[in-house]
This record gives structure tokens, C-alpha cells and sequence, in this order.
């Protein structure tokens, strides 16, 4: 027993490199940086995804318009795989460095009593601000890797479900609603943010009175 607990405690230590890995990713992710001017757009996943070029004259890339049905189903999802592969390659970087040990004791604190998961989650938490393929991928691998369990999973999956990639739906895609909006971007983030919490917590509510049930079903039976 003391030899696990040992294990343990070695294994949510982290080291400087841990700790400025995870500062990186979460600089790359946040989209802090995506209209800079500076050489720090580099530090911005949107700007390292890019764009694909133009086609001749047309003035448009290789997916077209007035596409439909799964032919156009297909070009979009293709659309998808450069940067669900950087994606992937820059997580396999920052793992290697301890990015996520770093994560889980830095979100740990704010993840647990939020949503009940664990720490880990924490760089999926801030990429799900700004967009929705990053964090469905990394919450899979979280769940692959065992850091979170099927019931974490739903809830957190509940969480990014509501409102997703708030901030750049609602800065990009609803910017035409932010105009004629009464209240300033401050207070919609605001209340799509408590709404996912609020929406995520009736799940994780759900899915304990379940359990209980089942456990109380277990014992009678």
C-alpha cells in the first residue's frame, strides 16, 4: 500500500519543463493569439492549422460551394483531419513533456467540485472555449488512457455539448446577434458559460441518483 501511495504522490509531481509545456499548450489553444500581428501568432492553433489555397480564379479551395448530401458530408469531414492530426502530433509533444501532470494539479481544484473530474481535463476544458473538434478529441484519449471514467466522460461531454466553442461561435459565428444584442459579449458569455455548467451538473446529478438506485436494487435483491 505504501508502495502505490508512493507511486502516486511521483506521479502528479512536475517538473519546470511540465509546468512551461503546459503554459505553451494552453497559450496555442486559447486563441489568445490568432489576430496578433506579432511573431507570436505562431502560438495559436488556428494559425498553425492555416488555410488551404484558392483554386485559380474561382476564389475558392478544393471543397467548393453548393455542395450536398454525403458527397459534401465527406469534403467537410475531410476538412476536419489537418488539424485533428496537428492536433494530435502537438498532444503527443506536450504529453512527452509532462503537460498533463502539470494539468491535473493545476485544474484539479477546479474541475472537481465544477464538474466532479479529474484535473486532466483541464487543457480540454480551455481548447472547448474555442472550439469543439480539439476537446472531443482529447477527451477521448483521456478516456482511452483511463483518466477519466464513463460516467466523468458524460458529464464532461454534457459540459462542452451546451453552448460549444462559445467563445468563438459567439465572437465569429454570432456576431451579428452581439450587435443587435442589448447587453454587451461580457454577460452572453457569462450566461452561456453558468448554462453549461448548470446543464452539465443535472447530468452528473442523474448519473449518481442512478448509481445510488442501482446499489440499493444490488442489496435487496
Amino acid at each position: 500500500m505504501k508502495e502505490q501511495s508512493d507511486k502516486t504522490v511521483q506521479k502528479k509531481k512536475a517538473g519546470a519543463a511540465a509546468w512551461i509545456s503546459l503554459i505553451i499548450f494552453i497559450l496555442i489553444l486559447s486563441g489568445i493569439f490568432m489576430n496578433s500581428s506579432t511573431p507570436l501568432k505562431v502560438l495559436d492553433f488556428t494559425n498553425l492549422n492555416g488555410q488551404f489555397g484558392l483554386i485559380g480564379d474561382t476564389k475558392m479551395n478544393f471543397i467548393g460551394t453548393g455542395g450536398s448530401g454525403a458527397k459534401d458530408g465527406f469534403m467537410a469531414g475531410l476538412n476536419l483531419l489537418p488539424g485533428i492530426m496537428l492536433f494530435c502530433g502537438l498532444m503527443a509533444i506536450f504529453k512527452a513533456f509532462g503537460a498533463f501532470d502539470a494539468a491535473e494539479i493545476l485544474f484539479k481544484p477546479i474541475l472537481r467540485p465544477l464538474l466532479g473530474i479529474s484535473g486532466k481535463a483541464g487543457i480540454a476544458f480551455v481548447s472547448s472555449f474555442t472550439g469543439s473538434d480539439v476537446a472531443a478529441v482529447l477527451t477521448r484519449e483521456l478516456y482511452d488512457e483511463g483518466d477519466l471514467t464513463d460516467d466523468e466522460r458524460t458529464v464532461f461531454v454534457a459540459y462542452q455539448y451546451a453552448a460549444s466553442a462559445c467563445i468563438n461561435n459567439t465572437v465569429t459565428g454570432g456576431a451579428p446577434l452581439v450587435a443587435i444584442s442589448p447587453v454587451g459579449l461580457g454577460p452572453i458569455l457569462l450566461v452561456e458559460i453558468v448554462c453549461k455548467l448548470i446543464g452539465a451538473n443535472l447530468v452528473r446529478l442523474i448519473l449518481k441518483t442512478r448509481k445510488k438506485k442501482a446499489a440499493v436494487e444490488s442489496k435487496e435483491a
